[in-house]
């Protein structure tokens, strides 16, 4: 198609006016419901688990009960109930200021959409890595250089999304993901399989281990997902952790998350002056 003829062909938009085109699903008033495909009344309610609801409307992909049962243990190791974590900060100040318990969850959740924490972009970021690395490995590309093409930090350290930690180098949750992995009866895949060799690698020449993001990033990418499949299943992935500080602060008296007095503030503006 040509540039003219682009801009002037309104068919597409044409042919959605006045209603709407859904592939994800629909309501039959009365009689049932679909998502992608399948009787949300017949075939899925009382059938499948939540989570494995979560991840057909995420994806349309209506995953096994053991991987579902993965993704549910990942849930519920990435969600901690500590007011000192940014996202559930803004939980605990919305329950001190009284929001609704909702406003409280959506914000935190929002708060943790971010490139450097979460569990949800960071998916999209580690799995773009570690798919990108094995087409390179296989082709031919060894670790150390796979690792020296990726940026570097102001200590001339690699940045790579699923490896290293803040705060605490060491992290809780990768025995306990490997564990129920092995528990479900999932095999180490050519993605996990390299995540460990990078991660070796970079523990040795940096002191930057694998963390929970490069360990879940590779194993969903052996079970076959995108970066934006998981991240999409994800978006919701610290929403119990910030309700729970909501409703922690909400029981306290208000305004007492992180109180300040006026002599906490160190202000360098302009000195008190009269004004005309």
């Amino acid at each position: 198609m040509s540039l003219k003829n682009s801009m002037t062909d309104v068919s597409y938009w044409d042919n959605r006016r006045g209603k709407i085109v859904s592939s994800a699903g629909g309501w039959l008033g009365g009689l049932d419901a679909y998502s992608h495909g399948h009787s949300i009344m017949n075939e899925l309610l009382g059938h499948v688990s939540y989570m494995q609801m979560i991840i057909l409307n995420a994806t349309g992909k209506l995953v096994d009960e053991n991987l579902s049962k993965w993704f549910e243990g990942n849930f519920i190791g990435m969600s901690y109930p500590d007011s000192r974590i940014w996202c559930n900060q803004i939980g605990a100040l919305c329950g001190s200021a009284r929001t609704s318990v909702t406003a409280a969850t959506v914000a935190g959740t929002l708060a943790a959409d971010s490139r450097a924490y979460g569990g949800s972009k960071t998916s999209l970021q580690g799995i773009q890595f570690i798919q990108n690395a094995l087409k390179e490995y296989q082709e031919g590309m060894v670790v150390e250089k796979i690792v020296s093409n990726c940026k570097k930090n102001k200590n001339n350290k690699p940045v790579i999304t699923g490896y290293a930690r803040p705060v605490e180098k060491k992290d809780e949750r990768l025995e306990p993901h490997e564990k129920m992995t092995y528990k479900l009866g999932f095999s180490i895949g050519e993605h996990l399989s390299l995540a460990y060799e990078i991660g070796q690698y970079l523990e040795k020449k940096y002191g930057l281990g694998i963390n929970i993001g490069g360990y879940t990033s590779a194993f969903l990418s052996d079970q076959g997902f995108t970066g934006d499949e998981v991240y999409q299943i994800k978006s919701m992935v610290v929403a119990s952790g910030v309700t729970a500080c909501f409703i922690d602060a909400k029981n306290k008296k208000p305004d007492s998350f992180l109180p300040l007095r006026c002599d906490d503030i160190d202000y360098s503006g302009h000195p008190p002056r009269d004004l005309p």
